[in-house]
């Protein structure tokens, strides 16, 4: 645990530094999304898995890595063979988005995922371990809830900003004071858009990826509520 705690810091701290050094307007390219960026990407990732036998360009995670952070791209095997370096908006490179591999043993596609939800995350647990204990607030679904984020401090609520809509999404906290972002106002509102049938007991969040450069990163699986057909946590207890 406490390993996980200093090597969260000092990937913190090395993302702040990198940033430091970059000028303003070049700092502000870094932290935007470009289709054309994620394409050269994923040519470069085509061409590598064609060469290499199948293999992914991908850095070795822990097993329980969560599924939209599993597969991060590793950009010391693209470059300088098929790319002549990272996109200047991946983390590598001074930019605040990490590229990842999904669909890897079907249809290897790249996506990336804010890092800049990770400080917020880390700044969240450090405050809990501070205060000692997690101020639960209200039970949102069985093993997920939602937090009194007064009583650790903050004047402001904390959230992340959603990358599918713009809208500010809150953050929950399960039993194992694990923190992850909720979905749940986007999946409802990619729900309305969705022609395919969707059953319960099924994940739902491919339905944000699908059509969109960033997978939902820091999440937990969500299915639909088989009478209302809203979008719920996926209990699987």
């Amino acid at each position: 645990m406490i390993r996980n705690i200093m090597l969260s810091i000092i990937f913190l701290t090395a993302f702040f530094l990198s940033g430091c050094m970059y000028p303003n307007q070049e700092r502000f390219q870094n932290q935007l999304p470009y289709k054309d960026q994620i394409q050269s990407v994923q040519a470069a990732v085509d061409s590598y898995q064609k060469d290499n036998g199948g293999l992914l360009p991908i850095k070795t995670t822990e097993a329980n890595t969560p599924t939209y952070q599993k597969y991060p791209i590793d950009f010391k095997k693209l470059t300088p063979k098929y790319l002549s370096e990272p996109p200047g908006n991946a983390f590598e490179n001074g930019g605040v988005f990490q590229y990842v591999i999904i669909d890897e043993q079907t249809n290897p596609t790249v996506k990336v995922f804010d890092l800049r939800i990770a400080e917020t995350i880390e700044e969240i647990k450090m405050r809990i371990k501070a205060n000692g204990y997690p101020p639960f607030k209200k039970r949102l679904a069985f093993n997920v809830y939602s937090l009194d984020f007064t009583k650790i401090g903050y004047e402001k609520t904390p959230y992340a900003v959603s990358p599918y809509t713009g809208h500010n999404l809150p953050f929950v906290i399960t039993g194992d004071t694990e923190i992850y972002v909720d979905y749940s106002s986007d999946l409802f509102q990619a729900l309305k858009k969705q022609k395919e049938i969707v059953k319960p007991g099924e994940d739902i969040r491919p339905i944000l990826e699908r059509d969109s450069m960033f997978v939902p990163a820091y999440s937990l699986p969500y299915t639909i509520d088989p009478k209302t057909k809203e979008p719920i946590f996926f209990n699987k207890k």
